[in-house]
């Protein structure tokens, strides 16, 4: 039989899982009566061997290859090979990656997979962000027994701008407001100390703060939530907790949340 008449076979060779190339490879098929045809995907290639022996496979059809390869002398091996065999090929990558030389004035990276790890960066980040909505402000204690890190303290000391500072950082972060009159839930005690962070804050600046949140919601600024007194009853409240717990304070008057944000990383990849 002609390997004119025998069912047409596309090779996809990638150093990656190939889905870049099969998807380029369908959608070009999509313009032919293409039922016909059969998509083999070969993923992870890393070596010469394993090329040339695809290659060889491919001569023995009605077949052309196409492939994802950012080494550069493993595009120019499939290219020799495929050329020895009269085998078509479609670089998919290539072009595009000299393109982009032209305007980026650097040398590209080279890296197989990279554009599945940003992409599985990008969905950890997202995980992480919606880990913090729901587990925000204590609203489910059990999300604590998850969590890579529990944030505890009285309001408005920057628990839920850490936490979504952390989530952009792929950390998965529950926090916990520390109120005298409610009891922390016991799941909160559960969770082992290295991943709870206490803050604390200078009273004054607390109080400032509690002030200026009052007056935004047109509130007395002399309500006993922002009175001394109240202040530090709760900051004693909460440091009773947080040596009950055994876990790390950070102090955060003053201090930007990237600042305090950053030191919390550094604690949890130390640990």
């Amino acid at each position: 039989m002609s390997t004119a008449s025998q069912k047409p076979v596309v090779y996809i060779i990638s150093d990656s899982i190939g889905e870049t190339a099969e998807f380029v490879v369908k959608a070009a098929a999509s313009q032919y009566d293409s039922e016909d045809m059969e998509v083999r995907r070969v993923p992870f290639v890393s070596d010469a061997a394993r090329v040339i022996e695809i290659v060889e496979e491919a001569a023995g059809a009605n077949s052309m290859i196409a492939y994802t390869l950012v080494l550069p002398e493993l595009r120019q091996l499939v290219e020799r090979e495929a050329a020895k065999r009269d085998i078509p090929t479609a670089d998919i990558m290539g072009p595009a990656m000299s393109a982009f030389a032209k305007i980026m004035k650097k040398e590209p990276y080279l890296e197989p997979g990279r554009v599945r790890r940003l992409d599985e960066d990008y969905f950890r980040r997202m995980a992480a962000v919606e880990f913090a909505v729901k587990y925000d402000d204590g609203k489910d204690p059990r999300g604590f027994r998850h969590a890579e890190v529990v944030l505890i303290g009285v309001s408005r000391t920057s628990k839920t701008p850490l936490s979504m500072y952390l989530a952009h950082r792929r950390l998965m972060v529950a926090n916990l407001p520390l109120i005298p009159e409610v009891e922390p839930p016991e799941e909160l005690f559960w969770v082992s100390p290295e991943k709870i962070v206490g803050l604390m804050i200078d009273p004054v600046q607390l109080r400032s703060i509690r002030q200026e949140r009052l007056n935004s919601l047109g509130f007395d600024m002399h309500a006993n939530y922002a009175s001394m007194e109240r202040i530090k009853m709760e900051l004693d409240y909460a440091r009773r907790i947080m040596d009950r717990i055994g876990c790390t304070v950070f102090d955060v008057s003053n201090k930007a949340v990237e600042e305090v944000a950053n030191q919390i990383v550094q604690m949890i990849k130390g640990g």
